[in-house]
């Protein structure tokens, strides 16, 4: 089998699971499992509902938004993006609505770049990536965890270089730049 094509067939297989923690944003789940090799083993899924990331971008300049980030105790500066805290219908609604709430920005066109899984290690996240274009201004609607959001804007230049230098080092900012320049070659 070569890397660029992935292997068919599940080769774990769940015996058992078991609800271990669940609050408004999350559930923690553990499974019993047998491996292929015949080697049973535990595996622990935080199972966390879609959640939506998006690029700003108008007239060469991309907003982010920086904020405390209580894991890794320090700011941080990303992409506007989130989830609310039930399954949603619609990832376009999603993705307006964080806009909104994180950066008071509305967006005339919404353009799906496609989506992520966070961290499927071990967590059953998807990540819904939107370019955002047509930016008006609007009034923020941030939640009690965004009170110290401060909002950021940068030249597609000095954003490339803020990753490139470490500054930005949230993976799903990267990763959604890559969607987007992945996009943008296709479109010209």
């Amino acid at each position: 089998m070569s890397l660029d094509q992935p292997g068919s067939g599940i080769s774990i297989t769940t015996l058992a699971t078991r609800e271990v923690y669940r609050n408004q944003w999350l559930r923690l789940r553990e499974d019993r499992i047998l491996r292929s090799n015949g080697k049973e083993g535990i595996y622990s899924v935080v199972e966390k509902d879609d959640c939506a990331l998006i690029l700003p971008i108008e007239d060469g300049r991309v907003w982010l938004v920086e904020q405390f980030r209580y894991t890794i105790q320090e700011r941080a500066l990303e992409l506007p993006q989130g989830g609310w805290e039930m399954e949603i219908a619609d990832p376009e609604e999603l993705a307006r609505g964080e806009l909104k709430e994180e950066t008071g920005l509305h967006a005339a066109e919404m353009t799906y770049l496609g989506f992520l899984w966070i961290s499927y290690g071990f967590c059953r996240q998807k990540q819904h990536v939107f370019l955002a274009t047509g930016l008006t201004m609007k009034e923020r609607d941030p939640d009690d965890e965004e009170h110290d959001l401060v909002i950021h804007t940068r030249t597609l230049e000095e954003f490339e270089q803020m990753v490139r230098e470490g500054t930005i080092r949230d993976a799903s900012t990267v990763a959604a730049w890559g969607l987007y320049l992945t996009w943008k070659s296709r479109k010209a």
